[in-house]
């Protein structure tokens, strides 16, 4: 088992793509620790996960909140000594209609977009890698997207997502040699936000792809995976695209 005996936080853990990290880094051995601002549905992936490890610890928090984010890691350290592996997922866009012109978008959105994607990962890795640094051992993967490259009608999720790449880089510089700190950078994903998309602009994203075929929440779980463990020690700072062959570039 490829994380037996390591810690693994990962947050966002009550959506499709969290759940499917969890339950993956569960069947590699690793002991986990699992967070949502949802409590139900952070509940239906700790019932989940209760098949396959009893080492579990689920703590309901908003880590775009620094203070609750310090509370899941002071009782991590409490009940499991450390944490190896930062998975951080909460990321996304909000606002409705979902695609908007850079001409309308209002700063109200455009902040809202910039917190929701790079707060959270920020309190995390400040919260988190410091006793990383002391252990002299870390894996963080940070998701970011293929549309930090830019995509018309989403400027405020393609900037806050080019942010995470950036701050992905910034952070393997700064947390070498020992941390390892990577980004998967995903194509369109089928997870909740396809439930706001129609048929056509379905098609028209399965269409850019080489496979043909959108990428389900196993795919991210699986890249993540490799980046967590120790084949990929000699990995650090990058962008994996799990696009379908879609190559992402400022």
């Amino acid at each position: 088992m490829r994380l037996r005996n390591r810690v693994a936080m990962i947050t966002g853990a009550g959506g499709l793509m969290g759940q499917a990290i969890a339950l993956r880094f569960a069947e590699e051995g690793a002991k986990l620790v699992i967070t949502d601002i949802s409590e139900r549905k952070l509940m239906d992936t700790k019932k989940m996960l209760t098949k396959l490890t009893k080492d579990i610890i689920a703590i309901r928090s908003n880590v775009l909140n620094y203070d609750e984010v310090k509370n899941v890691v002071n009782d991590t350290y409490a009940q499991m000594d450390k944490i190896d592996v930062l998975i951080n997922v909460v990321g996304g866009i909000r606002s409705h209609p979902m695609n908007q012109s850079i001409l309308e978008i209002s700063g109200d959105r455009w902040d809202d977009t910039m917190t929701l994607n790079m707060k959270g990962t920020l309190n995390c890795i400040q919260l988190v890698a410091p006793n990383m640094v002391k252990q002299k051992y870390g894996k963080i993967v940070n998701i970011s997207s293929i549309g930090f490259a830019g995509e018309s009608g989403l400027s405020d999720y393609g900037a806050a997502k080019a942010g995470v790449a950036s701050l992905t880089k910034t952070t393997a510089i700064e947390l070498s040699p020992n941390i390892n700190v990577n980004c998967i950078a995903p194509g369109l994903i089928q997870t909740s936000i396809t439930t706001r998309l129609g048929n056509d602009e379905l098609e028209y994203y399965r269409n850019q792809t080489l496979t043909g075929k959108l990428g389900e929440p196993i795919d991210v779980a699986n890249t993540a995976l490799f980046l967590s463990n120790d084949e990929s020690r000699n990995i650090t700072g990058q962008i994996i695209a799990v696009s379908g062959g879609i190559s992402p570039h400022l």
